[in-house]
């Protein structure tokens, strides 16, 4: 597959809507079988579907997605890599966290990613972030 700056925001803009419809199955069909994701805070890369998909299962029972902004995309080779920003609000108390991360994705023939390593500050999820009163 020919990456192209369109292919990676098309890739990109399906990951985003599946992410905020909490749609497991067409979130998690978007990365290959043999995916390798390494986050902040895991000592060792998640390996495999099976392993990343009980960690986006437990993300959605923790919390509602808010927001998945896509700041910037650049394409190098199979590489993606993307500026973004998420928020979620948490399902016991309604508590909402923002974080602010890069990544690099490398996507496979069959338009997958197949390697994602990502880039955040692990305390900007440990505080709920204010959110302003609007109204009386």
């Amino acid at each position: 597959m020919d990456l192209t700056l369109e292919r990676a925001r098309q890739l990109f803009d399906r990951r985003r809507d599946a992410w905020l419809a909490q749609d497991v199955d067409a979130y998690l069909d978007l990365f290959a079988p043999d995916l390798e994701i390494t986050m902040p805070g895991r000592a060792e890369p998640v390996r495999g579907i099976e392993p990343y998909a009980e960690i986006v299962r437990r993300s959605f029972a923790w919390a509602v997605p808010e927001a998945f902004t896509f700041h910037e995309l650049a394409v190098a080779g199979d590489a993606v890599l993307a500026e973004w920003t998420i928020s979620v609000r948490r399902r016991d108390d309604g508590a909402r966290f923002e974080w602010h991360g890069m990544s690099i994705a490398r996507i496979d023939g069959d338009g997958r990613i197949a390697r994602w390593r990502e880039y955040w500050d692990p305390r900007e999820v440990r505080e709920p972030v204010e959110v302003p009163h609007v109204g009386t």
